[in-house]
């Protein structure tokens, strides 16, 4: 191997590491119970690099055997993964960060070549996997249930969290390792055993962080990975012996995977689209709104479900805010990822692409005028200008429909009741945000705008893992992930009642008789 370049070999594929560029040799195969297998039918598709439109990888394009399989190998496995003692399987999450940490570098090197983010979000992305790892690791320490006094004497109640069994789990491309880690380690550190079905944008992503798990420790069959389009995702959540559906993506598809599932009576955790807005107001701190505005917009080339599309602004700071936003956004540097001076990489794919050509068109076609972009980039990949619409009205499609590109939208407004009645009237509900010196204002907002997610002076993106994440209304089911709040979703309750007295006791204690002696 000639001097300055690495690889980083795994039972998954091989990376070679050589300046800025990963090539895969090898075909992306599907995890069955701790094997790398091939799809049953020989076949693979295509993964390619959405900066260059180069192939990067091929990946096996699997089917309703493989799916089975893949259930099967969960099923078996979590007959002992159950009874293994929480705490034990939190040390192997804990090793998980360990290795996530270790190969940090190389993950989100290959991440911002499969799905485009520029290089410094791909590696936040990975940190926050890490971060999640250590968090549900500790939770192999808590899984906290309750105890509480119960009616008759030399009893005992208590409330217990039991594992639901086998999980599948749906994710999409945008973050290829944050989103699957919100579900799949509090999902494994309960007890439950998982089956992932990842984006088909990034089949060698979805592979090298699942080999993570398997050299951190984990139990073969606990963790399956099967690779390929929507079919895989229906048929897992079509499969009896699945008991839990979690689902990231479309609102369309979101509610497909609600009613199939509900069919079974199976559970369902659900995190779909988003309209967000920030709100900004008279007395905002300019440069701080000018900063949050143009990352939340403009990151990950606005492919974030929590990315701000919409810009509410009252009329007397709209001019020097646009001005602002204008030569800011003017600087921004599109290119490859990769180059660490680029601020906004591709989109993901030439159909992402041209969803956001068909919006902005929409929009002006309705009178909306571009102060900014409007136009794709002639390049290789898959590139579009960040765009600044300005004479939006709130009916108007670019205003209500998630466009998931590098496009925002700007609405003037007179006061904050009007900002409030705006942001809440699009279907989604995920996160919102106020820029305001007035302490009055950002209690009414917190109060009143209809989000899972309120931020102050900050952009609509940079959620925690701590704290429950999701959304109301379009956006989710009730469901939250992250935060301690995340085992709800692959848990279940089990109420316990110990009788100590060595006799049997009455069903029920006679009511009329203890308020008759009151």
């Amino acid at each position: 191997m000639r001097p300055g370049r690495r690889a980083v070999y795994n039972r998954a594929i091989l990376i070679a590491v050589e300046e800025s560029e990963v090539r895969m040799t090898q075909t992306v195969h599907n995890f069955i119970n701790g094997q790398w297998v091939p799809a049953q039918s020989g076949e693979t598709f295509p993964s390619y690099n959405p900066a260059t439109a180069a192939l990067l990888a091929q990946a096996a394009k699997s089917g309703p055997a493989d799916v089975a399989a893949a259930v099967e190998a969960a099923r078996s496995a979590y007959k002992n993964w159950r009874l293994t003692p929480a705490p034990r399987r939190g040390e192997i999450l804990f090793k998980v960060a360990q290795v996530l940490t270790e190969r940090k570098e190389e993950l989100s090197r290959l991440m911002t070549q499969e799905m485009g983010k520029i290089l410094s979000e791909a590696r936040g992305d990975v940190q926050e996997a890490i971060d999640m790892a250590y968090y549900m690791g500790g939770e192999g320490r808590r899984l906290l249930g309750y105890t509480a006094p119960v009616e008759m004497p030399n009893k005992f109640g208590m409330a217990i969290r039991d594992s639901a069994g086998v999980v599948a789990l749906v994710t999409p491309w945008n973050f290829p390792v944050a989103v699957p880690s919100w579900k799949m380690l509090p999902a494994l550190v309960a007890g439950n055993a998982v089956v992932w079905k990842p984006s088909e944008e990034t089949p060698a992503m979805s592979a090298a962080f699942v080999q993570v798990f398997a050299d951190a420790g984990l139990p073969p069959g606990v963790l399956n990975l099967v690779l390929g389009a929507g079919d895989v995702g229906a048929a897992l959540v079509e499969h009896p012996a699945v008991r839990v559906v979690s689902f990231t993506g479309s609102t369309t598809t979101g509610l497909k995977v609600y009613s199939g599932a509900a069919a079974q009576g199976k559970k369902v955790s659900l995190e779909m689209g988003g309209k967000n807005a920030i709100i900004v107001l008279d007395d905002a701190n300019l440069d701080l709104a000018v900063q949050a505005i143009t990352w939340s917009a403009f990151g990950t080339t606005g492919q974030r479900c929590t990315a701000t599309s919409r810009l509410i602004v009252q009329r007397g700071i709209k001019s020097k805010l646009l001005d602002a936003l204008v030569a800011k956004g003017r600087s921004l540097k599109v290119g490859d990822g990769l180059d660490e001076a680029i601020d906004v990489g591709p989109l993901v794919n030439e159909k992402a692409l041209a969803k956001v050509e068909h919006y902005v068109q929409v929009g002006k076609g309705e009178g909306a005028r571009a102060l900014i972009g409007g136009v794709r980039i002639e390049a290789p990949g898959y590139f579009y200008q960040p765009t600044l619409l300005d004479n939006v009205s709130p009916e108007m499609v670019v205003a209500r429909e998630e466009i998931f590109g590098p496009v925002l939208s700007i609405i003037e407004v007179a006061d904050l009741d009007q900002a409030i009645e705006i942001n809440n009237s699009v279907i989604y509900g995920l996160s919102s945000s106020i820029f305001t010196e007035n302490v009055n204002a950002a209690f009414r907002a917190i109060r009143d705008l209809a989000t899972g997610i309120v931020y102050i002076n900050h952009g609509t993106t940079g959620a925690e893992i701590q704290f429950p994440f999701g959304g109301t209304r379009g956006t989710g089911n009730g469901m939250r992930e992250a935060g301690q709040t995340a085992l709800d979703s692959f848990t279940e309750w089990k109420s316990v009642y110990v009788d100590f007295s060595g006799r049997l006791q009455r069903a029920q204690i006679d009511t009329d008789a203890v308020l008759g002696e009151l």
